[in-house]
């Protein structure tokens, strides 16, 4: 599964689309400076997400929508078309 397909999965269990995830996250004092462990423990407990797709959102919130370049293009299960995720939902976004 790529990293996009795992962001439109998250939205389309919760409704809620990654913009939205960093924006409660801000809220509850969450930000590039938080580890993994208590952001994971949120969306696990208020959201029913798993370990995979917390630590995608975990990415969002704590490093922004870019991935790292080895992850686009490369044909393979977690391939994504481009290294600029896209966090307003999965309806608003181009060509998709």
């Amino acid at each position: 599964m790529s990293f996009q397909a795992y962001l439109d999965n998250i939205e389309a269990k919760t409704g809620l689309t990654p913009r939205q995830f960093i924006e409660l996250a801000h809220e509850r004092g969450f930000d590039e400076t938080t580890k993994a462990t208590p952001i994971v423990a949120w969306l696990k407990e208020d959201y029913g997400l798993g370990q995979g797709h917390a630590m995608a959102l975990v990415h969002v919130i704590t490093k922004g929508p870019k991935i790292p370049s080895k992850h686009v293009g490369t044909g393979g299960t977690h391939s994504d078309e481009s290294d600029t995720l896209w966090l307003d939902g999965v309806a608003t976004k181009p060509g998709g």
